[in-house]
């Protein structure tokens, strides 16, 4: 073209060749893992596993998915580009009744924010409570069916 320049080409996206399968794990990146650990223990009934070299890595195991604990500062490389803690707004999805999740709440002396309400899960209709982490971060708990 004389005098301009040539129209720019669109590259079209590569076919998929595969499709995501389930989550493994997530990584969480907490003030001190010590108390976030143990507050995910106590409230969500996950197991803490040590892992990695020598163990020094901390990971919150359920179902067949886990979390990754990193220390803000200390971030296991490479991570997210913007780690920090309270960033994370998280949905867990438990078997018992949304009563049930609120008495619990209140026995391990954790402040619900919102709840019970319906929501949307990825399976359907869910009952949701929310409250937050020890670093800030949205945690919601959720049912199926209640």
């Amino acid at each position: 073209m004389a005098g301009g320049t040539a129209p720019e080409r669109k590259e079209r996206p590569p076919p998929m060749r595969f499709a995501v399968d389930r989550l493994d794990h997530l990584v969480i990146t907490c003030r001190d893992i010590e108390i976030t650990a143990a507050w995910y223990q106590r409230v969500l009934g996950m197991e803490r596993e040590a892992f990695g070299p020598g163990g020094e890595r901390t990971a919150l195991k359920f179902g067949g998915q886990k979390i990754n604990l990193h220390e803000a500062g200390r971030e296991f490389r490479p991570n997210a580009a913007h780690a920090a803690p309270g960033t994370q707004d998280l949905c867990f999805v438990t078997a018992i009744t949304p009563a049930e999740i609120v008495g619990h709440l209140h026995d391990c002396g954790v402040e619900i924010l919102e709840g019970p309400v319906r929501r949307t899960g990825a399976l359907g209709p869910i009952t949701s409570i929310y409250c937050r982490d020890p670093d800030g971060n949205l945690i919601e708990i959720s049912t199926y069916g209640a």
